[in-house]
């Protein structure tokens, strides 16, 4: 929802899905890059087809204002965004989110829901890795869930709204 009085700086973020599963949840997430101005980028294998109709509903009439951009796999990913900046997120993370020193532009990485993001992935950008704290009885977030937590933190510390 918009709120009068306040404008919208043109800076979109960019997130990154590695091999989504579930449509409901890519919907979603779809959905709040459309609210928020920001690029989905789908990195294939996807878990499910896109013109899947629980993927359509879950971003109701939205589609035709989101950017998404579909990647055959995360090394061509990672080729044609060579130069930016990445943060990964992983129940399996080094350091809080909220220690995150995010940029205009950069990307927000997050795993498949089934297994998160790949191990060795993880290894090699260990400092560059995030987590959600979780103190109650369940094993993560619902991925959905983890990528608006960190989105709006990410525009929150870039101050994009005011």
């Amino acid at each position: 929802m918009n709120q009068p009085g306040r404008s919208v700086s043109l800076t979109s973020l960019n997130v990154v899905l590695v091999e989504p599963e579930i449509p409901p949840n890519t919907g979603s997430i779809a959905r709040l890059c459309g609210a928020t101005n920001s690029i989905l980028h789908l990195i294939h294998p996807l878990g499910f087809k896109v013109d899947d109709k629980n993927l359509r509903r879950a971003g109701l009439d939205y589609w035709s204002n989101i950017i998404v951009r579909h990647h055959r796999d995360f090394k061509t990913f990672m080729f044609e965004s060579a130069g930016g900046d990445f943060f990964y997120f992983s129940t399996r993370g080094k350091h809080i989110y909220t220690e995150a020193e995010f940029t205009p532009g950069c990307y927000l990485v997050f795993g498949k829901e089934t297994e998160g993001l790949p191990h060795s992935l993880l290894e090699e950008n260990i400092e560059r890795s995030f987590y959600l704290p979780i103190w109650g009885k369940v094993r993560s977030l619902n991925l959905s869930n983890a990528v608006g937590i960190a989105l709006y933190e990410a525009y929150r510390r870039l101050e994009i709204w005011k």
